[in-house]
């Protein structure tokens, strides 16, 4: 008789452990930066400023020589708190019921959605002689790397060092369907 075995959760995730800056180990010994980019608002720009912000944008690109994944996030919002917020403002009724109209109808539709950035980085280990802090060290200079290059496009770039953040986000990641039916 052959018995399958069976796995666990956590013999199915790759994660191994979670560094104490927020850098997550692999089970395959490679390691990890998740950073979240605020993005700006490009369509509200000039044509002078698209310019200099696709010039940056493409200085960011030709200049990284690591392997990096860039990871965009849908989220489903729920808008009836915004929605009564406004129903207790009295100011402006005529243009505040046209307006709550519309946000209803995206509502409804669930057309409403946030979309959160992220870049996640990662190191390999060449060989069993590297050392974690020589990794954690160079990820850490990758993010600010990054950090410097997209703040020259506008954006906003932050890491997450805690390890409740990290497991937030990995959480995120790996139930995107619960965050998408919100």
């Amino acid at each position: 008789m052959k018995f399958e075995q069976i796995l666990s959760v956590q013999d199915w995730l790759p994660f191994d452990k979670i560094l104490d800056n927020g850098i997550i180990k692999l089970k395959n010994s490679s390691y990890i930066k998740i950073l979240k980019i605020y993005p700006i608002n490009y369509n509200l720009k000039s044509e002078l400023e698209k310019e200099a912000i696709l010039n940056s944008y493409k200085s960011f690109i030709k200049s990284y020589n690591f392997n990096l994944q860039i990871l965009i996030q849908s989220r489903k919002e729920d808008l009836s708190i915004h929605l009564k917020l406004l129903n207790q403002n009295h100011l402006y009724q005529n243009i505040k019921e046209k307006y709550i109209e519309y946000i209803n109808s995206l509502n409804q539709n669930k057309k409403s959605s946030s979309k959160n950035f992220f870049i996640i980085i990662k190191k390999t280990t060449e060989s069993a002689n590297n050392l974690e802090n020589v990794i954690v060290q160079s990820l850490q200079e990758e993010f600010f790397k990054i950090k410097e290059l997209l703040s020259r496009c506008g954006n906003i770039v932050s890491e997450y060092t805690k390890e409740s953040e990290v497991e937030e986000i990995l959480f995120s990641f790996l139930n995107s369907r619960i965050f998408l039916e919100k």
